[in-house]
């Protein structure tokens, strides 16, 4: 169940001060903007494992995650989950030509995003062609990750797909949490092997190879990079 009402919460906070602007679709805003902005959006909390829109649904509502991870993902005909990727605080979800959503969105532990009505939203963006151009970027950013995604699925074996996956997901990190060796993982081994085509037995005999060969440290929810020149040399094969 949702943590607030299912209307959600005016947004309380000043979007000015919000800590993920610089990263989403508002930076391209000033101040005044920003304060229209807020009267247009909700505050809305999932709980873990909660779908915040659903494969097919019709795209209402578009929406900014302020905090914590989501899973994208496509069930396919025969029933199976394919993952198109995990969503982090910045990004900007439910923008689509289509009148339904082409994927869903889960929660990966707890999640809190900023809901706008998806017809206000398109009002509020037809006199912005600074906002229109900062959304493209987005868009394009991330139409390259989905073409380096569809060559990984294809063309990697397993050591260098996990390999690949390991180094991508710190360097989304980074700009959110600055640099480290340790990385973060909220996603479970099923979510990394749909995502990356695997059986879950191929990613979790690859990260105990990995562990064995002095590459990552396996700790509770997260890796250790031991070796990133190796990792690289991997993910560049």
């Amino acid at each position: 169940m949702k943590i607030s009402l299912v209307a959600g919460e005016p947004i309380g906070q000043p979007c000015a001060d919000c800590g993920i602007r610089c990263f989403s679709v508002c930076a391209a805003l000033d101040k005044a903007e920003l304060r229209e902005l807020e009267h247009l959006g909700r505050h809305i909390h999932f709980v873990s494992c909660e779908t915040v829109f659903g494969q097919e649904e019709l795209t209402t509502s578009v929406y900014n995650l302020l905090e914590g991870v989501m899973r994208l993902y496509k069930l396919l005909p025969d029933g199976r989950r394919q993952i198109v990727g995990f969503a982090l605080p910045g990004d900007f979800l439910g923008m689509t030509t289509s009148a339904r959503h082409s994927f869903s969105a889960d929660a990966i532990g707890a999640v809190a995003v900023c809901r706008f009505s998806r017809t206000s939203f398109a009002r509020f963006i037809e006199d912005k062609p600074h906002l229109l151009r900062r959304i493209n970027e987005l868009a394009i950013r991330e139409l390259s990750r989905a073409q380096d995604h569809m060559v990984l699925l294809g063309r990697r074996s397993a050591e260098e797909k996990v390999a690949t996956f390991l180094l991508n997901w710190r360097d989304r990190l980074v700009q959110l949490r600055g640099p480290a060796n340790t990385v973060p993982l909220p996603m479970s081994r099923q979510d990394i092997a749909d995502f990356l085509g695997l059986t879950i037995e191929t990613v979790s005999r690859t990260f105990t190879k990995l562990e064995r060969d002095r590459v990552i440290g396996i700790q509770p929810g997260s890796v250790c990079l031991l070796d990133t020149a190796r990792a690289e040399a991997m993910a560049a094969a």
